[in-house]
């Protein structure tokens, strides 16, 4: 089965094309909102679902049919039926778009069991897609794919072309602060003391570094494409998503990229090191400064880096794996980042899933080492961390994927928004600074709640 590709002469934004099927049940937008980025090259919409994956821990629903098993290898089985030969540079052709939560790693280690959820949605969940719409923007290009299970290949990309013939220019909505009630699992004293029993753990050899997350949530009788529409306006991001799924909407303005695989080449990015911007500009050049001269930030990162140089030594071939940028200054809304860049070459009998599933979750959320930092987490945390610090992304049916780390997120289910927000603890952390660090990261997604 190989689909069909067609450009179409299409003049508006990806985010505008998005609006005309925001409605449709099981769509997925996967934005690269930071169009100045080196990162935003690809957004894409997947419609027309014709296979949904769900799971629950190892409990697997595919459509109607329930049954036992691991979730990453019985999703890269149902892939591979679908497997095909397409010569492009499109990265994402045809293929499967969801995610995998933070809490998935529990079919993978055996972490101890003792948080609580404090809501429920699938451990795992990818729709497999009939249509994908993509943009290179780039080179300024629009595609509209079908595989022609759903309906026949030429009658599907017509009718969704003359969709989008309906397109309209929107203007940016200003966003009308108003007051919210945020609420956290935890106060300002017990996230600063719990950094404290961290840096115990720390003193004692347990980890080197372990990412503390706390939970914060509202109600929320906003429209959720709307919140999204407002998030994207002031906190552009290149890994962008919005999903709407059965029950629940997740809204994300991600910057991190966990893992990309393109012609069997490997990209990991992780982050680590984060200063506000500034209120003036004096204030901004200093805080960038700040970070970019920051030892302390430099070594959380080096840690993290040595992490994922050794999950990928797991998949990719020897003496392919290269630290391509070590401390790389980037610069968003509302924070400064220091970002590091990780690739190398999948080895000839690992796939792509295969890869994420060795590398899952990313290290720069967990901490090094990973399962006991992981372990610390369940007992520090309280809640489940559910989707957040888990990954959004895609599987492409020829071995292509691209995932995000579940950061800058909102989850909104039952007329309620969920968001976490975290950092890195080290040995040299100072704790009320850390919690002011969790309140910058947070800045945009309480702006627009």
């Amino acid at each position: 089965m190989t689909p069909i590709v067609k450009e179409i002469d299409f003049r508006f934004n990806a985010f505008e094309a998005y609006s005309l099927f925001k409605e449709e049940e099981d769509s997925i937008f996967l934005d690269s909102s930071k169009e100045d980025s080196e990162f935003s090259r690809f957004s894409f919409i997947g419609i027309n679902k014709f296979k949904t994956f769900r799971a629950y821990g190892n409990n697997i629903e595919i459509d109607n049919h329930k049954f036992k098993g691991d979730i990453f290898y019985e999703l890269e089985k149902l892939i591979i039926e679908y497997k095909f030969n397409y010569e492009s540079d499109l990265p994402l052709v045809s293929g499967c778009i969801g995610y995998f939560s933070y809490d998935a790693a529990r079919t993978l280690e055996s972490i101890p069991d003792t948080t609580e959820y404090d809501f429920n949605i699938p451990d795992a969940y990818f729709n497999f897609y009939d249509n994908i719409i993509i943009f290179d923007l780039l080179n300024k290009k629009t595609y509209i794919t079908a595989l022609g299970i759903l309906e026949d290949k030429k009658s599907s990309i017509s009718r969704i072309e003359n969709k989008l013939k309906e397109c309209q220019a929107r203007e940016i909505k200003e966003v009308i602060p108003k007051k919210t009630n945020f609420k956290s699992n935890f106060t300002r004293e017990e996230y600063i003391n719990t950094v404290k029993a961290l840096k115990e753990y720390i003193k004692s050899g347990d980890v080197y570094i372990a990412n503390l997350t706390q939970r914060f949530y509202c109600d929320s009788l906003n429209d959720s494409f709307n919140i999204y529409e407002s998030l994207r306006s002031i906190n552009k991001a290149p890994f962008s998503a919005y999903m709407k799924l059965d029950g629940f909407e997740v809204i994300s303005s991600s910057p991190e990229r966990f893992v990309k695989i393109y012609d069997r080449k490997v990209e990991t990015r992780p982050i680590k090191g984060t200063r506000p911007r500034g209120s003036t500009p004096h204030e901004d050049i200093r805080n960038k400064e700040e970070l970019e001269n920051s030892e302390k930030d430099k070594s959380e990162l080096l840690m993290i880096v040595d992490l994922e140089r050794n999950d990928l030594s797991k998949v990719c071939k020897n003496n392919t794996i290269k630290v391509t940028d070590l401390f790389k200054l980037e610069t968003y809304a509302t924070v400064f980042h220091l970002v590091s860049t990780i690739t190398g070459m999948l080895k000839d009998d690992v796939t792509s899933v295969k890869c994420i599933r060795e590398c899952f979750p990313g290290g720069s959320i967990t901490g090094a080492p990973k399962i006991r930092a992981m372990e610390i987490i369940e007992e520090l945390e309280g809640l489940k961390r559910n989707l957040y610090t888990g990954s959004i992304g895609y599987f492409d049916f020829r071995g292509n994927s691209d995932f995000n780390i579940v950061i800058r997120t909102i989850v909104k289910k039952d007329n309620k928004a969920y968001f976490g927000v975290g950092g890195g603890i080290t040995i040299d952390s100072i704790e009320e600074d850390e919690y002011e660090e969790t309140l910058d990261k947070a800045k945009a997604l309480m702006k627009v709640l």
